[in-house]
């Protein structure tokens, strides 16, 4: 991977599955996360799971509630080609791919770590659901960029603004 420069933000023209899986996620994550906090702490199960379905969307590409949202009518810039089924592009490690893995691996640790050192822990995965939420809502997200920056090649908007390029080429494709 190559070291690049400028701003990575995924298209947020429509509300395509990935995008609605990020928002829902982010949700979800928020809910689990306050529930810990407030209700019960093996209330966050509901953050494992949430880590766990996107660490299997990440290495199979298979989406439970991508396959719910396609069934409510809404397509994947991400999904497999010539599928009934939604289900990711599982080719390569593109950087979406990669934000699903590394955040159901960071909110699956930060998950046991407040139930195994400190409640702490859960502010993490409350981070991480806002995250997810802001995401979903302005296309930005700050993992995203560091991926970019380090070179992790992107796929729902390959037409980023880069500072080291004499053409300026639009930021949401």
């Amino acid at each position: 991977m190559a070291f690049r420069s400028g701003v990575y933000i995924v298209p947020t023209d429509r509300w395509y599955i990935e995008r609605t899986v990020w928002l829902i996620a982010g949700f979800v994550l928020l809910l689990g996360t306050s529930l810990a906090v407030f209700v019960h702490p093996w209330a966050v199960a509901l953050v494992v799971a949430t880590g766990f379905a996107s660490i299997v969307v990440a290495l199979t590409g298979y989406c439970l509630v991508g396959n719910v949202l396609r069934l409510f009518g809404f397509t994947g810039k991400l999904a497999t080609p010539g599928t009934t089924w939604y289900r990711m592009q599982t080719d390569s490690w593109y950087l979406e791919r990669r934000i699903y893995l590394a955040v159901g691996i960071n909110i699956s640790i930060a998950s046991a770590l407040s139930v195994l050192h400190s409640p702490w822990w859960l502010a993490f995965t409350g981070f991480v659901g806002v995250a997810m939420v802001w995401f979903a809502a302005t296309g930005f997200c700050i993992m995203a960029n560091g991926l970019y920056w380090l070179g992790a090649e992107p796929r729902l908007a390959p037409l980023c603004a880069r500072e080291d390029e004499q053409t300026t080429r639009p930021i949401a494709a």
